[in-house]
């Protein structure tokens, strides 16, 4: 595909936002009622974002709470911070001894990796990242950082980006808003090429704010990206370069055929969440009510309502205050059940925290669980997330560790000659949520030895050590360098072997010995 020029680039920009405004309604409401402070639905183009009231019509914190807790979890679950949450495994294409020395290699760079990604804001990012998930599409961009930094990990907020697929639903083409002070534009874009209306402004007004927008579009031809950066209002390209890699990694926690945006847990409880916001709201309004009151007021020609205060202490002069005519001034009774609307809130809220899974671990204020219960807690937590599960290993965690390998490469930090294809190399978390299935194995295989050692020698011959101990370790991740090899693991059951025969037959060892010194 040959380079697009300034024209056809806008265009497609026009028609990726178009299709993504169709979902505008849907994540909109669920940015105002769960995530106010990420928001930017209201008020990006005037620039009323920074400083904003995100919360005047928000009366409930439900969603807002769990939410969180939903982000946490994952987090928790699939990026444990200051943990390994994958490792580097060779692929199937390589076997043999090649396979124990690959495995050795790939360990020390998986070790390089984990040391980068905990000098970075990578947990921090992710957090955000997640929250955005929870609305259904997530937007990080991984780009190359300095010496400190070696990688920078930015959540864009999925309002400034719009994508579109490429074949088997793989995400390709991702187009991004930005809005850059005139003068910052040749910092943030060093080899920029500034036209003379840009460094007109530059120079009479500098601090001028410029609505740009950066376009990753995928070339099949050359297995390469056009990157381009574009002034829209005066179609103009900024900037041009070709990349090897995109630095955009876009998740979707669930996707419905035909569709390219995700749809998350929030917008399946959206409409529980405002239900029990208006419940909220209207019991507030109730409440209010009762505390301060309304009245009625007599046209009695003495009483002029418009000059009276209703506060403590007020004396408010009236012709009657009751009689047969009725009192001039009266409390207004006061409609409604507070208590229904205590039910009604109590079973919203249930089915709001089941939806955002924020059911499925035990309480703060509980006592302390076994270490059994939580990992089965852990497992219900995974078997919850469902097919979500499986996509977010595919489109966040192996494209996050692709493109942080890729930059550390480009970096110098490492030199990576294979592919992370699955065939070459493969990314295997090891995450507590990853680890769940994986624990279940290793508890069948040691209740099938248990099985097997009580049916006596018979049930034993049926179960290779070795075989089961490399099974096991595979399973949950164990560093190879900390295991023997088998040449290794052969001179030491020699070694053993010896020292047993030396303690059961210490006469046999010593005539030996002396036989030996004999012949010599």
């Amino acid at each position: 595909m040959p380079r697009l020029d300034v024209k056809n680039i806008i265009s497609r920009q026009q028609k990726a936002q178009a299709r993504k405004d169709e979902w505008r309604s849907i994540y909109e409401d669920c940015y105002e009622f769960a995530l106010p402070q990420r928001n930017l639905y209201n008020g990006y183009y005037e620039g009323k974002v920074a400083g904003q009231a995100k919360m005047n019509r928000v009366f409930d914190s439900t969603a807002k709470d769990s939410t969180q807790r939903f982000a946490n979890r994952l987090q928790a679950g699939l990026f444990p911070p200051y943990k390994m949450w994958c490792r580097l495994e060779p692929g199937s294409t390589i076997v043999g001894d090649q396979r124990l020395e690959a495995q050795r290699i790939l360990d020390r760079y998986n070790i390089i990796l984990f040391e980068v990604i905990r000098q970075t804001n990578f947990d921090l990012a992710m957090g955000e990242f997640l929250l955005d998930l929870a609305v259904g599409t997530a937007v990080m961009m991984i780009t190359q950082g300095d010496e400190v930094t070696p990688v920078r990990f930015t959540a864009i907020p999925q309002y400034l980006v719009a994508f579109e697929e490429g074949a088997y639903g793989k995400v390709e083409n991702v187009y991004r808003r930005l809005r850059l002070r005139a003068e910052a534009i040749q910092v943030e874009f060093p080899n920029a090429t500034i036209s003379v209306e840009l460094e007109s402004i530059i120079d009479r007004n500098p601090e001028k704010e410029i609505d740009l927008f950066d376009a990753v579009i995928y070339d099949y031809e050359q297995g390469i990206y056009h990157y381009h950066v574009i002034w829209p209002e005066k179609q103009q390209e900024i900037v041009y370069r070709t990349l090897r890699s995109s630095p955009f990694v876009i998740s979707r926690y669930m996707k419905t055929a035909g569709e390219i945006y995700g749809r998350g847990p929030l917008v399946t409880a959206i409409d529980d969440i405002k239900t029990l916001n208006k419940v909220k709201e209207t019991i507030l309004k109730n409440a209010s009510l009762a505390v301060a009151g309304v009245y009625m007021a007599a046209d009695d020609g003495v009483l002029n309502p418009q000059n009276i205060k209703i506060q403590p202490g007020a004396v408010i002069s009236v012709a009657r205050n009751g009689g047969p005519n009725g009192a001039s001034l009266a409390p207004l009774p006061r409609a409604g059940d507070i208590q229904t609307g205590q039910i009604q809130i109590e079973d919203l809220r249930i089915g709001i925290k089941k939806m955002l899974m924020d059911d499925t671990l035990p309480p703060d204020n509980m006592s302390a669980r076994s270490a059994t219960e939580i990992a089965e807690r852990t497992r219900e937590l995974a078997t919850n997330l469902g097919s979500a599960f499986g996509r977010l290993i595919t489109e966040t965690l192996v494209p996050i560790v692709s493109r942080t390998l890729f930059v550390l490469d480009q970096s110098g930090f490492i030199e990576l000659p294979l592919k992370i294809n699955g065939r070459q190399i493969k990314v295997t978390p090891v995450s507590p949520l990853a680890q769940a299935p994986k624990l279940q194995e290793v508890n069948n295989i040691v209740q099938y030895m248990q099985i097997a050692n009580s049916m006596g020698p018979q049930g034993q011959a049926t179960i290779s050590v070795p075989k089961v101990l490399e099974f096991i370790a595979e399973r949950l991740g164990i560093d190879q360098n900390v295991l023997n090899t088998e040449e290794e693991q052969q001179m030491i059951m020699e070694q053993m072997m010896a020292a047993q025969m030396a303690e059961t037959q210490p006469e046999a060892v010593d005539d030996a010995g002396a036989v030996a010194e004999a012949l010599q």
